[in-house]
């Protein structure tokens, strides 16, 4: 008679196969953010002086583009007519209206004292 010995094959349990892919992925997803992240700080400084630059460079222009002309024209003008006069007058004017403005409004923002 022989003997009937049941040989038993090396399987893997189905579950744990599961188990260790997604424990595979989730590593693979820490490690990418990491490095999303790393990257992501690296790119942050450059991106700051990039902006910083592009705002400067926007501003300068403009003042350049508006200040420019207008000294031009200004120095174009005589000096002893009556448009100067009348711009300086109105300068004056507008100053004088700008200080009465926030004299009211200094007035009506100061708490008042009682006695």
């Amino acid at each position: 008679m022989t003997d009937d010995v049941t040989t038993e094959t090396a399987t893997s349990d189905p579950l744990k196969s599961v188990a260790d892919a997604m424990e595979n992925a989730m590593q693979a997803a820490k490690e990418g953010a990491l490095d999303a992240r790393a990257k992501v700080e690296e790119a942050l400084p450059r991106v700051n002086r990039f902006m910083a630059r592009l705002v400067y460079t926007t501003s300068y222009t403009l003042s350049y583009g508006v200040v420019f002309p207008t000294m031009f024209v200004a120095q174009a003008i005589p000096k002893e007519n009556p448009v100067v006069h009348g711009l300086v007058d109105g300068a004056h004017a507008a100053f004088d209206a700008l200080d009465e403005m926030r004299k009211r409004k200094q007035d009506a923002t100061a708490p008042e004292v009682r006695a």
